[in-house]
């Protein structure tokens, strides 16, 4: 199955990282996905995914030292193949991985996803472990040279007949165990090997293993590329062979990140297609608790949350939550689920930048047939500021500017007549870090 017969639209869902870092557990996740089942399932939210170190017996037991443990204590099968941890994921005590919790997560009709690093463990590696199925070793595979400046689990994967076998055996056992989403870690960039660098870095050669894997699983699995910033220069290596990555570094909540966001996306403006989706990461509103495990609320504000939510959505990325589910409030959930915006979601939407400077941008979207056209004015300044569109500059979806004749207010749901004619303009108040956004149809 190839990745692009699948997946027609962003994908949205949650994800347990912002929240949870290290530790989540399965009655976690179970309770977020029933959540999401009940509340966000109807908005177009269906992925589940349980973030990094999910192998890790003694995840967290050191955040003041280590994030990411040396020498851990983590679970492993006979064949070197990283397993959950069963303390914290007891329905795996039986050996079948995360099909329990899979199964779980798929009769709510969801689906479900999880974190990987790229690589063989280095313990597989030093162990010599056998590759399933096959004559080689976990030591033939493993390139000791290629490793992970943030997190010291795996070596990375030679290109290779032992590397593509190991990553075969890998994928399949994800597949036999339901898995619906793979984000993979420290392959879509890497600082400690740069282009320029005399050390080639094998994440390259490792996403296009992972993706031929993928393609002779038999299953329909989302690719995932982390972290960024993604290379523009090789958007169509990206769109080869995955379905998302990364163009930026972690996201937090953090205002002066998201105003960044807006040049982000300006780069890849126009490189969104179909199955193919530059992701601005994760969604740090609500109740989050990355760090030492103190739960905080986001420093998103309301304005702000509804900027990302605007941007986000208009220039096509993904959605995934990073809040606490369970404990989300009636106001980020209104902006979560906001039915005027999210349908620039369905997969049948583009959007294009059409300008941006440092105290304001503009951002279009499109529907394919033609019918409906979003234009967000955003305020990148600290102060109320007006922010004016002459129509004349809307030159992709001027016919639908000129033919329109209503135009709702998509945040505050307030709607009227629409005349090209007698307008001109398309113009609003914005609040300081806010934004507006208007459809026309």
């Amino acid at each position: 199955m190839g990745k692009k017969n699948f997946l027609k639209k962003p994908p949205m869902g949650w994800n347990s990282y912002d929240y949870y870092d290290t530790t989540v557990t399965e009655e976690q996740v179970k309770a977020n996905a029933k959540y999401m089942a009940e509340n966000l399932k109807e908005f177009g939210y269906e992925y589940v995914v349980v973030d990094i170190e999910w192998y890790s017996k003694d995840a967290g037991a050191r955040r003041a030292d280590f994030q990411y443990i040396p020498f851990g204590n983590d679970e492993m099968d006979q064949y070197g193949r990283l397993q959950p941890a069963v303390n914290r994921f007891p329905s795996s005590a039986d050996g079948s991985g995360f099909t329990h919790l899979a199964q779980y997560v798929h009769d709510l009709g969801l689906k479900f996803g999880i974190h990987i690093m790229r690589g063989i463990a280095r313990q597989a590696a030093h162990d010599k472990c056998p590759i399933h199925g096959t004559q080689f070793t976990a030591d033939m595979a493993a390139d000791a040279w290629s490793i992970c400046g943030w997190n010291p689990d795996m070596y990375g994967v030679r290109a290779g007949e032992a590397g593509q076998a190991y990553y075969d055996d890998l994928i399949k056992m994800y597949a036999d165990w339901g898995v619906d989403f793979i984000k993979c870690d420290d392959i879509c960039d890497s600082f400690l090997y740069p282009d320029s660098g005399r050390i080639k870095f094998s994440g390259y050669e490792e996403t296009k293993m992972i993706h031929r894997a993928i393609e002779k699983c038999g299953r329909d699995i989302v690719l995932s590329l982390s972290p960024g910033p993604a290379h523009l220069d090789r958007d169509f290596f990206y769109e080869e062979n995955a379905n998302m990555w990364r163009i930026t570094d972690d996201f937090w909540d953090d205002w002066r990140l998201l105003k960044e966001m807006f040049w982000r996306c300006e780069t890849w403006n126009g490189r969104t297609s179909k199955g193919n989706y530059p992701d601005c990461d994760m969604l740090p509103l609500g109740q989050l608790g990355y760090g030492f495990g103190q739960e905080r609320t986001s420093n998103l504000t309301f304005d702000e949350v509804r900027t990302m939510m605007s941007l986000w959505c208009l220039f096509g990325s993904p959605l995934m939550i990073g809040a606490e589910l369970t404990k989300l409030d009636d106001v980020n959930k209104a902006q979560l689920t906001n039915k005027e915006l999210l349908r620039v979601m369905d997969g049948k939407h583009k959007g294009f930048q059409l300008r941006r400077s440092d105290d304001e941008a503009i951002w279009l979207n499109i529907d394919e047939d033609g019918t409906e056209l979003f234009i967000g004015l955003f305020n990148l300044t600290d102060t109320e500021r007006e922010i004016v569109c002459d129509i004349n500059d809307i030159k992709s979806g001027a016919a639908i500017v000129h033919s329109a004749s209503a135009i709702t207010d998509v945040w505050n749901g307030k709607s009227g007549e629409w005349d090209a004619a007698e307008q001109g303009t398309i113009s609003a108040k914005v609040p300081a870090h806010g934004v507006v956004v208007y459809r026309l149809f």
